[in-house]
């Protein structure tokens, strides 16, 4: 176990080295009598301006002193923060104002009186909020003024949590917004769905837009400490100006822009990660699983093999999931720099991101800077340049998936092989084979994840620059160009004295490696002008955009090689390439205008108009209108006796239209493949179609109804935001049949509805506001989803997940498990299959027709999706610490646990749970009914045929994170301005009844790409680790 020692000293060291760089600059802040060293004295300056000192006190409005408030001199960098007293002392010069500031309430001006030296000030708790800009759509707008479906959260609200992803820290966040850790892998992506899914066969991953570019491909590359705000646009109303990618909803995602000052900051944290005990897989140890076998033989009235006759004496045997995973290191370093003074403004961020994963050999590391910068020419003049790199290495062993579809699925193999085969000989050799008698031949699973080589590097740039000018009062004009650019390089190796499940050592060396380059330029061109005219207010926009993508594949596979020592393609005798080239491009016109009279009568109105090279020559165009209205009942006379308890109340109503894209380049057009023919006895070479082209194909429509309530109460203590939304995707991409006689099978056509429907309710709520302060937010949501057309024929889509008319979307359809045949007498009372016997598992007959078959009993069986999603963050300060705790969770769904298909096999050829010895073993001994008897002959049936005896709850609710931290007390701030530290617990606990390792796994097969139509199926992937931090911010 010396790897995982020496990841544990890894971590520490990288803690005890932090800590040793700060200490000096701790001691010197802490101790105003020590000398800094590191700066300069100069006796003989002269303070030219008459500077004095002015001490003071921050108090609340009941007169508790508040803790940590900004004091600044207005204009300078000149400032400090109150103790734990709420005292201050300042130098200031004659006729200078002092700002006080603290998060939670209004800031305040103050001008320091010729003859005052020492002053208090009271702030008043900012409870309105109303006031506060949220990022929308091509801008930006108060918060009060939106009518639209919108959520947003600030870069405090998802602070110091050690993750990887931005996901991860939205998780719990937002209302309607289902976000899903399917896997633990380092660097793995996270699945997001906003109010269901709104496709069957086009995508369902909301548009991802970052500082006005929108996103081709997932964020996980983007670095979480460069994001200053994200916004999730929910309804038609909100996302109707991104027109045909908008159906899924879309996630605005601001990053970091200078601020008033220079601050430099230092975010460091470094901690260890570990598998939770959730996350292994409950299996037989030795001398179980030999027991198991002695007893299969014995049910069988077969020989006893030696290697199991004896089961007591074998012990726990190897347990392969210890043999595998360790504690692993994660660290994150993180510099930034704002400088928001004079003409030129930027903000810097750069920072290295590296995290062991907890199984053997993977690793992911991430390289990312982002440079925003704007320059102020003159009054109506504005440029300005944001550059993003980022490069990422990940290494990991092919850990997920189906062993029956893939057979380099490691978790799965090593879960079902033997525990009585050693991982490591006595001498300390490794062995090749790790298999048994009557068992497959697996390989040594500790080599494979050693030997076999998967490795991607990712090279990532998003770049922008934009003029702005303001050539008369209240119009501006914006030209902004921005590129997206990726290269994504891919490499494995597989030696012979590696293997997969079923294929031990020495295998055919095998070597692959591709190449996908990509990017995306995006040119708009937008005008806003803006008028107050007396009660009237206005904003309009217009706009052009036009964007393209290119993307270049490459992959080239390399088997029998002579030797392991060389994996280049030159040493292999055979290799095969593929290939491909993909573009598409989208010419775009927007327009809205945004109106309000009073500032409480509120009506918006939208357009956006696309051109697709995606979509057939007849129906390339599409128009994508919406409108909304709100009315600030709140501001009107009739509410004011109720202003002391509402003090907020705004109804909002919208409707719209937005499309989907997300069907693939050339999905309209017909396809070609290469032929033989025969032409006067000799064979000619040619082209022939293959698939019947479209020039009819359009878009997927959504068309959305969405009514919303956001009220305040006891002077917006208390906020609730409501929506109820009602969509209906209409001209759905579907594959009619065709008749043979055309040569074709199928046609790709619009021809498909779907409805979706839900509620959504967030709730905010100030506790406590003394010197004890608490807040919690609270989102609940309910989604629900019917099918209302299929093709032609209505014909439903049938596999273990059934998508039909009037029914929801992909529901699982298969046999009714309904225990096992007890005895004699149940086996002659009810319905069997072929192959039933007493003991084996019994199904409903659901067409009544007196026997049992797989094809004509199946039925409805269960919803793979939740139909709640919840959400809950809690804050807590008190005088210097800080607590924060994050829970989210997913009712009203099930997951299958497919790997109980296999780990509860009944022939005894693999390992299986420690549950199934609670199996039928005898009439006065028939288990729990969920696992039947041995008897060879008769175990298929329940091993084969999906039923909803693979079915198991999936309600859970975990505890994503938990947070305290301790703000130093600093005496001295001339270096260190302010010190915060902080431990940090990730993924938690989970709380649930699945039997899986992770119950967010509700994705068909590897748990990395969604598929409408069949989703719900665990087969194991990489367990989310547990995850225990350290860190430290330093801003100077």
């Amino acid at each position: 176990m010396k790897s995982k020692m020496r990841t544990w000293n890894v971590a520490m060291g990288s803690l005890s080295l932090l800590f040793l760089c700060v200490s000096p600059a701790l001691a010197i802040a802490t101790n105003p009598s020590q000398e800094n060293p590191y700066t300069e004295r100069n006796d003989d300056s002269v303070t030219q301006q008459r500077t004095r000192k002015v001490t003071g006190v921050v108090l609340d409005a009941n007169g508790e002193s508040i803790i940590g408030a900004n004091v600044v001199v207005k204009g300078t960098n000149n400032g400090t923060i109150t103790d734990l007293d709420g005292k201050f002392s300042i130098e200031l010069s004659d006729g200078e104002t002092l700002q006080v500031s603290f998060i939670g309430y209004n800031s305040k001006d103050v001008m320091v009186g010729a003859g005052e030296n020492h002053i208090k000030v009271q702030l008043r708790e900012d409870t309105q909020k109303l006031d506060e800009v949220v990022v929308v759509g091509y801008g930006t707008q108060i918060k009060r003024a939106v009518t639209g479906s919108v959520q947003s959260i600030k870069s405090e609200e998802m602070a110091d949590m050690p993750v990887a992803q931005i996901s991860q820290k939205m998780q719990g966040k937002f209302a309607g917004v289902q976000i899903n850790q399917v896997s633990g892998k380092p660097g793995q992506g996270m699945t997001m769905r906003i109010r269901g899914q709104a496709s069957l066969s086009g995508g369902t991953t909301p548009l991802y837009v970052v500082d006005g570019m929108p996103i081709v491909g997932d964020i996980s590359t983007i670095n979480p400490d460069e994001i200053e705000s994200i916004s999730v646009l929910k309804d038609a109303s909100a996302t109707s100006l991104y027109g045909s990618r908008a159906a899924n909803g879309v996630v605005l995602i601001q990053t970091k822009t200078a601020q008033s000052g220079k601050k430099l900051s230092v975010d460091v944290y470094g901690g260890i990660q570990y598998v939770p005990e959730k996350g292994r897989p409950d299996m037989m140890d030795a001398s179980e699983y030999a027991r198991f076998r002695k007893e299969i033989a014995e049910e069988n009235g077969l020989a006893v093999d030696p290697a199991y006759q004896h089961p007591e004496a074998l012990g726990k045997g190897t347990d392969w999931y210890d043999v595998l995973f360790r504690p692993a290191a994660i660290q994150n370093y993180s510099l930034s720099y704002s400088n928001g003074d004079g003409k030129f403004k930027s903000s810097t961020v750069a920072s290295y991101f590296n995290q062991d994963g907890v199984l053997t050999n993977s690793n992911y590391q991430r390289f990312s800077a982002r440079a925003n910068t704007e320059y102020v020419f003159s009054k109506i003049v504005k440029v300005g340049v944001n550059l993003a790199p980022s490069f990422s290495i990940n290494n990991s062993p092919q850990s997920d998936g189906n062993w029956t579809e893939d057979k380099g699925s490691i978790l799965q193999g090593a879960m079902l092989t033997t525990p009585l085969a050693p991982y490591k000989n006595e001498d300390g050799s490794i062995p090749l084979v790790a298999s048994g008698p009557g068992l497959f031949d697996n390989p040594n699973w500790y080599n494979v994840v050693r030997l076999n080589k998967n490795k991607t590097q990712n090279t990532h740039l998003i770049a922008n620059a934009f003029l702005e000018v303001e050539p008369v009062k209240d119009l501006k004009v914006k030209t902004s160009i921005n590129a997206d650019l990726t290269q994504n390089k891919w490499n494995s190796f597989k030696p012979s004295t590696s293997g997969e499940i079923y294929k031990a050592p020495y295998q055919i060396p095998e070597a692959k490696e591709s190449n996908n380059l990509f990017y995306t330029w995006l040119w708009e061109n937008t005008a806003t002008y803006s008028k107050q005219i007396k009660d009237h207010s206005f904003d309009l926009l217009f706009g052009i955009s036009a964007q393209k993508y290119h993307s270049e594949y490459t992959m080239v596979t390399g088997t029998n090689f002579p030797d392991d020592k060389i994996s280049t393609f030159n040493a292999a005798p055979t290799i095969t390439a593929d290939g491909n080239i993909n573009e598409w491009s989208l010419l775009s016109y927007i327009g809205r205008i945004n109106y309000n009279y009073k500032g409480k009568y509120l009506l918006s109105a939208a357009m956006r108009r696309d051109g697709s090279s995606r979509f057939g020559k007849n129906n390339r165009w599409g128009n994508f209108p919406s409108v909304s209205a709100g009315w600030i009942l709140s501001d009107e006379e009739f509410m004011k006796p109720l202003e002391k308890t509402i003090s907020f109340l705004k109804a909002r109503i919208s409707y719209g239209i937005v499309g989907n894209d997300q069907i693939g380049n050339y999905t309209h057009l017909a396809t070609i493949t290469t032929t033989n023919s025969n032409f006067n006895n000799a064979l000619a070479s040619g082209r022939s179609i293959s698939g019947m082209g479209n020039p009819n194909l359009g878009w997927e429509r959504n068309k959305q109804v969405d009514v919303g309530l956001d009220v305040g109460f006891f002077n917006n203590r208390l906020s609730i935001m409501y929506d109820y939304y009602s969509k209906r995707t209409d001209a759905l991409l579907f594959s009619l049949e065709v008749p043979i006689s055309s040569g074709f099978y199928n046609i790709q056509s619009n021809a498909g509805k779907l409805k979706f429907w839900g509620h959504e309710l967030s709730v905010s709520s100030k506790n406590l506001t003394g010197k004890l302060q608490w807040t919690t937010d609270l989102n609940i949501s309910y989604n629900d989803n019917k099918c209302l057309q299929l093709g032609v024929d209505d014909a439903p889509i049938i596999g273990n997940n059934i998508t039909q008319v009037g029914e929801r979307i992909g529901q699982f359809y298969g046999l009714v498990w309904e225990g096992v045949y007890k005895n004699k007498e149940e086996f002659d009372k009810y319905p069997k299959h072929a192959q039933a016997d007493v003991g084996t598992i019994r199904f409903k007959d659901v067409n009544g027709d007196g026997k049992v078959t797989q094809g004509d009993d199946r039925d409805i069986i269960g919803n793979p999706v939740p139909l709640w999603i919840v959400g809950m963050t809690n804050s807590f300060t008190y005088k210097n610490f800080d607590l924060s705790i994050v829970v989210s969770g997913g009712f009203g769904f099930e997951l299958a646990n497919m790997v109980d298909q296999f780990a509860g096999n009944l022939d005894g050829v693999f390992n299986v749970y420690k549950a199934v010895d609670n199996r039928w073993k005898s009439p006065e001994n028939p288990g729990n009914g969920r696992y039947g008897t041995t008897k060879m002959g008769t175990t298929a049936p329940e091993r084969d045929w999906f039923s909803s005896r693979f079915l198991y709850n999936g309600n859970y609710l975990t505890i994503k994170n938990i947070t305290l931290g301790y703000q130093v007390p600093l005496r001295n701030r001339d270096i260190i301005k302010g010190l915060r530290a902080y431990v940090s617990f990730q993924n938690v606990y989970t709380f649930t009844s699945y039997i899986g390792a992770n119950p967010e796994v509700n994705i068909s097969n590897t748990g990395t790409t969604a598929n409408s139509l069949q989703q719900g199926f665990d087969y194991t992937t990489y367990p989310v680790p547990r995850t225990i931090t350290l860190g430290l911010n330093v801003n100077f």
